[in-house]
């Protein structure tokens, strides 16, 4: 009995030492332990994966040089302005550059700032800069696939899915384009993602640098400039527009009479910009400019659509956001974005990527919801496929350019447009019927910034 008591109490009495643990800790250390491992194993699983994939582009870049493919034509402007720059050569003076290849001749259109951001592309041949440029497009669609799962609250973040759906929206018409033509777009879809959707949702004193970046390269990103502001998080506007306009400073140090060229002329050339009239052009402008056969007063027309839909965009985002689903909020932005822009080349709607992750991840709760849910869900997600997967803008009846086109012609020449218009307002219209919460979620940060 006494010798009982004394290990009964051996955890009481100071003199006494307490059992070792197990081997390998205690079991909550244990398991914590494993899923450590789980989440390090998984991280390598989708890195390895996905730069498998990224390295095709790579090879192929490489194999062109070799052969001397004619691979990338925007990624060869991008090197050429570059190389321009670093010469000390006009960006846009002329409708051409030197030192573009004799199958990509177009001019410069991208901000000053863009010209130094692609300066590491001058150290590759033009293949190769196309291969350099496929491999992070496609790293940046994998990343862009991780955040969307995430932010979908989305159990489904395996390597094999991740690396699955990656190579499956590589498939789809915009993202299939941008890295065939060496476009960034996917790059600043990243860079986007990655200040809305985690730096400024953490409260970093970073949030909003990289929007300001990728709109440096192109313009169209400033859209979440106001979409910041909008939610409260005006710190984060403020360094995006300080960003943007610091970049633009110092090219205005570097090359003062490209910066105000640019700025006072290129911008606003339509000529150098190509057939924004032709179904590439999936904006509500190029919309107007097809059905007015390219009337003066069209671009007035386009803009008076976009302020209309201005403040339904701008509810639908806000009740997204103070519900905690950030990822919606910024889809709608992207949208009205895409739909507002005077020129929204079909690569631009890479957009679609977070738009069908974010319907995917909604099946599984759709399956335990009423049948009815489930079907239109599916529908919905099938027709949204079969617009950006058909390539049905490549292949219309009476070509690209809308001279001739027939009835059906101007029906399937607008196809983009229609996945904003429609789940625009089939969201508007279920929102309506929805009673918003009196107190955001937690982490949902308001207008205190």
């Amino acid at each position: 009995m006494k010798g009982f008591l004394l290990a009964s109490d051996a955890s009481k009495n100071p003199f006494i030492a307490p059992p070792p643990p197990p081997v390998g800790g205690t079991p909550a250390q244990v398991a914590c332990d494993t899923g450590r491992v789980h989440r390090l194993s998984s991280r390598r699983g989708v890195v390895a994966l996905l730069g498998a994939l990224a390295a095709v582009p790579l090879v192929v870049g490489i194999l062109g040089w070799l052969a001397d493919w004619p691979l990338g034509m925007d990624s060869a402007v991008y090197r050429a302005g570059a190389l321009t720059l670093l010469h000390g050569d006009p960006l846009y003076d002329a409708d051409t550059l030197a030192f573009e290849p004799e199958w990509a001749q177009l001019p410069f259109t991208y901000p000053p700032a863009a010209a130094l951001l692609f300066v590491p592309l001058a150290v590759f041949p033009a293949p190769v800069a196309w291969g350099v440029l496929g491999a992070i497009s496609i790293a940046c669609a994998g990343l862009v696939v991780v955040l969307s799962l995430r932010a979908s609250a989305s159990r489904a973040r395996t390597p094999l899915v991740v690396a699955g759906l990656t190579a499956a929206v590589l498939l789809l018409e915009p993202v299939w384009r941008t890295v065939s033509l060496g476009q960034v777009n996917l790059i600043l879809l990243a860079l986007i993602l990655v200040d809305v959707l985690v730096l400024s949702a953490r409260g970093s004193r970073a949030g909003g640098v990289l929007i300001g970046v990728a709109a440096a390269v192109k313009l169209t990103p400033l859209i979440f400039v106001p979409h910041l502001l909008f939610t409260g998080r005006w710190r984060d506007a403020l360094r995006a527009l300080a960003t943007f306009v610091a970049l633009q400073a110092a090219m205005l140090a570097l090359i003062p009479h490209d910066v105000v060229r640019y700025w006072t002329r290129a911008v606003s050339d339509p000529t150098r910009i190509g057939t924004i009239h032709w179904s590439d052009n999936q904006a509500i402008n190029g919309l107007v400019l097809r059905l007015t056969d390219q009337a003066s007063w069209s671009t007035a027309v386009a803009l008076g659509v976009g302020v209309l839909l201005a403040p339904p965009a701008v509810w639908l985002m806000l009740r997204y956001h103070r519900r905690g689903d950030e990822l919606r909020a910024v889809l709608v932005t992207a949208g009205y974005g895409l739909l507002l822009s005077p020129v929204s080349w079909t690569h631009h709607w890479v957009w679609v990527i977070p738009l069908l992750i974010t319907m995917l991840a909604g099946l599984p709760r759709a399956i335990t919801a009423a049948p009815k849910r489930l079907a239109t869900l599916a529908a919905t997600l099938a027709a949204v496929v079969v617009v950006f997967g058909s390539y049905v803008l490549l292949i219309l009846p009476g070509g690209r350019d809308p001279g001739g086109w027939s009835l059906l012609d101007h029906v399937l020449g607008n196809a983009y447009l229609y996945v904003p218009l429609v789940l625009g307002a089939l969201a508007c219209a279920k929102e309506w019927r929805t009673p918003q919460p009196q107190q955001p979620p937690t982490g949902v940060r308001e207008a205190s910034g």
